[in-house]
């Protein structure tokens, strides 16, 4: 029985001793944050806002926990997920907000998939709650190891090179994921220990999504016939991947901002323009310079939406041979050009 007792106590605290390294590591907390946890009731997100809670409760770092919950109005059973998210904070005195919106409408009125809709509503959500805080705040998401190998995969299959490969970031701007080095046998196992009774969302077992697919059907068949620890290969070759790539997008900013140059009022009044020297940019390598096109089209658009891989190509390709008053169009919103050895990035209003 002692043994039994020792080593569950040994399993819970590795659980926690990971996630507590992983915002160590990435610097997600700090004295006197407010972390806003969105919370579906499911054992992810319950058992990062009981980790959270129990860090909390240690006293060693003061912040204030938030919940969120957002009940997509897709499955009979989000009544009954929300009221548990709501039961397990008022024990426990934790603010929670609550919304409910139809997903499924807004995503037939906007054109677009279920799952983009959802992620775009949750997080515009997040911000409303993100909004009526007094203190710094962090958006703590429950995205955890299997996740983000599955999210590795979808892009693999999409074609992708190492931004897609570095897979879910841990942190992004206020958004931190403590749960990303945590497998979700290991979360599973916590919830049990910790007797959370977590919500199953039973839609995860249909294999409608491409992700569900990847979950069900492709790993259980390479771990069965080929690796049991894909998850965690995955996983080390996203955080190899995403060194790289945070790497060379450094270079390619510090390269952007050496070469970008500016003009006189007359020439640019009216008009939303980057201008880079084309003799600056060709000395760069070109997989740099395909880095400084879609960072200066971002910069310009505020995104880089509907802009290709053949698009920045044949940008490129267009600097390189130097063709002067020859122009390029990836979309109805910018026009690439070279005039006088400068190129010239407009936006079209």
């Amino acid at each position: 029985m002692e043994k039994a007792i020792s080593k569950r106590a040994l399993e819970e605290k590795d659980i926690v001793k990971k996630v507590k390294r992983t915002i160590s590591k990435y610097e997600m907390l700090k004295e006197g944050d407010t972390i806003i946890v969105g919370v579906s009731g499911g054992p992810d997100s319950m058992a990062l806002l009981n980790i959270l809670w129990n860090i909390r409760q240690e006293g060693k770092i003061h912040f204030t926990i938030v919940v969120a919950h957002f009940n997509h109005a897709l499955r009979k059973e989000a009544d009954e997920e929300t009221i548990y998210v709501e039961q397990y904070c008022q024990k426990r005195n934790i603010p929670c907000y609550v919304k409910k919106q139809n997903v499924e409408q807004y995503a037939k009125e906007q054109k677009m998939g279920i799952e983009e809709a959802g992620r775009k509503l949750r997080y515009a959500f997040f911000k409303e709650v993100a909004n009526k805080q007094n203190t710094p705040v962090k958006i703590a998401t429950a995205h955890q190891a299997n996740d983000n190998a599955e999210t590795v995969f979808m892009n693999i299959l999409r074609g992708t090179g190492t931004a897609g490969l570095k897979g879910i970031e841990p942190k992004r701007d206020i958004v931190i994921r403590p749960l990303i080095h945590i497998q979700r046998s290991e979360i599973e196992a916590y919830c049990q220990r910790e007797e959370l009774q977590p919500k199953i969302d039973e839609s995860n077992f249909k294999n409608t999504y491409t992700r569900n697919r990847i979950r069900n059907r492709l790993f259980p068949f390479i771990e069965q016939n080929f690796s049991t620890n894909i998850i965690s290969a995955c996983n080390r070759m996203s955080d190899i991947c995403r060194e790289e790539n945070d790497y060379l997008e450094k270079v390619a900013k510090n390269s952007l901002w050496e070469m970008e140059e500016s003009l006189g009022k007359q020439e640019i009044e009216g008009k939303n323009l980057l201008v880079l020297s084309l003799k600056k940019f060709n000395l760069q390598e070109e997989v740099i310079q395909k880095r400084i096109i879609m960072l200066a089209i971002q910069k310009v658009l505020g995104n880089s939406h509907e802009i290709t891989k053949i698009n920045i190509e044949d940008i490129v390709h267009m600097c390189q041979k130097q063709v002067g008053n020859k122009y390029i169009m990836p979309n109805s919103h910018i026009k690439i050009s070279i005039q006088k050895q400068k190129i010239f990035l407009e936006k079209i209003k």
